[in-house]
């Protein structure tokens, strides 16, 4: 007797293309192996005005939410931190002065454009001796084991093809009781803030980034990638399934921004 199929399976076309996985590109579905390649784009325009329109868009607050992410941070002399996605240095001249001669501070991102600027104004800083420069993808990072007591990823985990695959790859170098700390974009949690901030982002930002870098589209990504990226609670458990424990997170200027910190024990 004729064997018949055991499943639909067996009818498959071996010759069929595989479906690519797919994430999102601020408001655009896209297939996964593109979006890291498109997320350079990006910052391969804005790299060389970056501090300035962190300057312009912000009001200068973000200088505000970055101090109060170093006093959070528990980094003192002879510490190694990991400044990830870190692109024009502004953490790692500031930890690097914290953690002395006998600590070091290593400037990664994936990005060259941001890289090279971050190194030129750590120079033109005076910052050098202690810092490393380093290209390098969040999702597989190129240390060993148990190297930092901190990594810090500043407005660069929203840009993150898999954001978990990331995380784990920040806990897997970090040392036992090292911090993870996450300064990003978040959730307004006031709703009259909520509009304004919309308008702001939708309206207002690209015009600028138009403006200042010739490249409005960018800065409309930018708003885009705010509004894709986790809330602060889901953040918390991502971070929480990515093996840190005692998550918890500080929203800063009543949620346009939130500081996520936890350990590794």
């Amino acid at each position: 007797m004729e064997k018949l199929p055991q499943s639909n399976s067996e009818f498959k076309d071996a010759s069929a293309p595989e479906i690519e996985e797919t994430t999102h590109f601020g408001f655009k579905t896209v297939a996964k192996s593109e979006k890291q390649k498109m997320v350079a784009n990006v910052f391969h325009s804005v790299a060389g005005k970056y501090d300035l329109m962190n300057d312009l868009l912000s009001f200068g607050i973000h200088r505000v939410w970055k101090r109060f992410t170093i006093d959070c941070s528990g980094v003192r002399k002879g510490h190694k931190v990991l400044d990830l996605a870190g692109g024009t240095g502004d953490f790692s001249a500031k930890f690097s002065r914290i953690v002395g001669p006998n600590g070091a501070v290593v400037l990664a991102d994936i990005n060259d454009s941001m890289l090279q600027v971050g190194r030129e104004k750590l120079r033109n800083l005076g910052v050098v001796g202690n810092v490393n420069y380093v290209q390098a993808n969040a999702e597989a990072l190129p240390f060993p084991d148990n190297t930092f007591d901190c990594v810090i990823i500043s407005f660069g985990l929203r840009n993150v093809t898999d954001k978990d695959k990331a995380l784990r790859s920040m806990f897997r170098v970090l040392k036992p009781g090292g911090r993870l700390l996450v300064l990003e974009f978040s959730k307004p949690i006031l709703d009259p803030l909520s509009k304004i901030y919309n308008f702001y982002s939708f309206n207002i930002l690209p015009k600028i980034g138009e403006a200042v870098v010739n490249d409005g589209d960018s800065y409309r990504y930018l708003a885009e990638s705010i509004r894709m990226h986790p809330e602060q609670d889901v953040l918390k458990q991502m971070m929480v399934e990515a093996g840190f424990e005692q998550v918890s997170y500080y929203n800063l200027s009543a949620g346009i921004v939130a500081l996520h910190r936890g350990y590794k024990f």
